[in-house]
């Protein structure tokens, strides 16, 4: 099984919480996923086993918007 990382754009992710309820909606899908989510630069880097469309996806159902 191969780790893949991905660098995703989240523009309206504003603050901690923000950050934490996408790092929690990816590890609902991959619990051993690696997140590091930058309001400032509203960057999301991702390690995971999952693929770059289940990704976004989940970030997307939390109500995100994926550039």
């Amino acid at each position: 099984i191969s780790i893949m990382t991905f660098q995703l754009t989240v523009l309206n992710m504003a603050c901690s919480a923000c950050s934490d309820t996408i790092t929690k909606a990816i590890q609902a899908i991959d619990p051993a996923a690696t997140v590091q989510a930058d309001t400032k630069t509203k960057q999301v880097n991702v390690e995971t086993q999952a693929t770059e469309i289940a990704i976004k996806q989940a970030i997307t159902d939390a109500g995100y918007t994926v550039d």
